[in-house]
């Protein structure tokens, strides 16, 4: 046994030193075979998460954490947040953004090992874009243009997305938005145009910052934290490169380094599988190389703010609807048949206490379209729940959960993805109802033509709960021309999501 550590500083970990290379030399236009694709589809990502974002606006619980941090706080050239008069420094304006964009739970969805909303994002991006291009103008030079804050879209979701694929975090306590912070993290100092060993330096400050456990997601300590947790995640990141950028030294060995590293500490000693693996076997999984897979294949949230593992679970309840809501009285059993990751996420019994807790119950998003037709961010609310608890209750208490195998297996195979739900409905009489299965959410890719108009509308309904006509006949009209918007100075297109 040694007394003394060896100090031979390492190189970076060949896991940093992959993504600080993607963001740097990967090039969307020239190395991906279906850039067009990934253009167009984080266009439609970057409309979808700003009206998801204006949406939350109308909601106290989210707007008492937005703006500065001390009362009074001017920040002359300071980041705009979208539906806001706020001018906030980068670091305060990413949370907020972020935080917004994630209340409701109606932002893209990736679902693979581990889950997550790759668009969380966008709150450090767009803070830092309209800053840098705001600081730029100021100093005579040019501002970044919309084209970089969709590049940065693509690259973000890729890493987030790509590592999403084989590496299960939930499994080992910790929660998706590790990758959030990760991933922005890459991406900022990108738009900051850090050279490579700084921008190493700042992933490998990410990876050694501490991560947030998944405590508040789950039964019975579900809470609102989940709902700004992506925006801490976010606005981490932005610091993060901050002070990288400061000239603050990075961790080489922040993953791999014995008994202190990552994958010693926060990624094999709580997973007994892992923990009985050799090392290698514990380092991160990459089953495909960076490029703009995530993107093209995001799955959007069009019809319901509700947990993604439930869409396609409320679309039969939709369907159903009609059949039903003359003989709710007369319900015996509903079956809901689903996948293994539903089960484990969004499948629970008991009392509900707080709209965080009831937008990740799958029984609860099941119950209010049965009775109602549709599910909206305010049947979540507590009002909203104290009038009608006592039916939506009464349905829940008669709900059955059970796994169909190949649902679940279908879920994980990358050539389908699926994310299936039935429900069936047995009443008192013998009789029931046909057995409404549906494999893919219209946000889905392989829905994609027919969810696209259906994203249109979210947006444009998103935006006139904060804009007049006008403006937002102005912003879906740049919206809609990609060649338009990619040429945007960032600054010009925030000026459209100022609100006085």
């Amino acid at each position: 046994m040694s007394n003394v550590e060896s100090n031979v500083r390492p190189e970076y970990d060949s896991e940093i030193q992959k993504i600080a290379d993607y963001v740097l030399n990967y090039s969307i236009d020239n190395d991906s075979p279906n850039s067009d694709n990934a253009w167009h589809t984080a266009r439609y990502c970057l409309m979808d998460t700003l009206g998801c974002g204006l949406l939350a606006l109308r909601f106290p619980e989210c707007t008492k954490h937005l703006g500065p941090d001390c009362a009074d706080q001017i920040t002359p050239s300071g980041a705009r947040v979208p539906g806001t008069s706020y001018r906030l420094d980068p670091i305060k304006a990413a949370f907020d953004i972020g935080c917004m964009v994630r209340w409701l739970d109606y932002n893209d969805t990736w679902l693979a090992a581990e889950w997550g909303h790759p668009s969380d994002n966008l709150g450090g991006i767009l803070a830092v874009a309209d800053y840098i291009s705001q600081q730029n103008i100021s100093q005579g030079h040019k501002p970044l243009v919309m084209k970089d804050v969709l590049e940065a879209m693509i690259m973000a979701h890729e890493i987030q997305g790509v590592m999403a694929l084989e590496n299960s975090f939930n499994r080992v306590g910790l929660d998706h938005v590790f990758l959030v912070k990760l991933a922005s993290t890459a991406v900022v100092a990108k738009l900051y145009n850090l050279p490579r060993e700084r921008i190493m330096a700042a992933i490998s400050q990410a990876l050694v910052d501490g991560q947030a456990l998944r405590t508040y997601r789950h039964a019975p300590n579900a809470g609102s934290r989940k709902s700004w947790a992506a925006g801490d995640a976010t606005s981490r990141a932005v610091r993060l490169v901050d002070i990288t950028k400061r000239g603050e030294m990075g961790v080489p060995g922040a993953l791999s380094a014995s008994q202190w590293g990552f994958y010693d500490v926060l990624f094999s000693h709580t997973n007994k599988d892992l923990a009985l693996k050799p090392e290698e076997d514990r380092r991160f999984k990459f089953q495909r190389d960076f490029g703009s897979y995530v993107m093209e294949n995001i799955l959007f949230k069009l019809s319901f703010p509700a947990e993604f593992h439930a869409q396609t679970a409320c679309e039969a309840a939709v369907i159903l609807h009609p059949r039903i809501e003359d003989r709710i009285d007369e319900i015996e059993k509903i079956v809901l048949t689903t996948h293994e990751s539903a089960i484990r996420i969004i499948s629970k019994e008991g009392a509900l206490s707080n709209p965080a807790d009831r937008d990740h119950c799958l029984q609860y998003m099941v119950a209010v379209p049965l009775l109602t037709g549709d599910l909206m961010a305010e049947n979540y609310e507590d009002d909203y729940h104290e009038q009608h608890h006592i039916l939506i209750d009464g349905l829940r208490s008669k709900m059955v959960v059970e796994e169909d195998a190949d649902y679940t297996k279908d879920y994980h195979d990358p050539s389908k993805r699926s994310i299936a739900n039935a429900i069936q409905i047995f009443f008192k009489d013998g009789s029931s109802t046909d057995k409404v299965a549906i494999e893919y959410p219209i946000g889905h890719k392989r829905r994609r033509k027919e969810g696209i108009p259906v994203l249109k509308a979210k947006f444009r309904a998103n935006l006139a709960t904060r804009f007049i006509e006008e403006r937002c006949d102005d912003i879906i009209r740049l919206c809609d021309d990609q060649q338009q918007l990619e040429q945007t100075p960032v600054n010009e297109f925030m000026d459209l999501f100022v609100a006085y």
